[in-house]
């Protein structure tokens, strides 16, 4: 549960930055919100789960 916390506060961060520089619009931000809720729904939703855990789990094993 804290890895998807965590993913989700980072994703706030980039979008807020790109917010603030003009990269994005806030139609754009909402668009993009709606686009994950409705993923969420989805028979996608799983693998989706699955796919950002497998990541951070490698990236957690990376000895620098």
């Amino acid at each position: 549960m804290s890895l998807s916390i965590s993913v989700v506060v980072l994703l706030l961060i980039v979008a807020v930055i790109f917010l603030r520089n003009g990269a994005m619009k806030l139609s754009h931000a909402l668009v993009c919100v709606l686009l994950g809720f409705l993923l969420a729904g989805t028979d996608a939703a799983p693998t989706i789960h699955d796919g950002i855990n497998s990541t951070a789990t490698l990236v957690s094993n990376l000895n620098p």
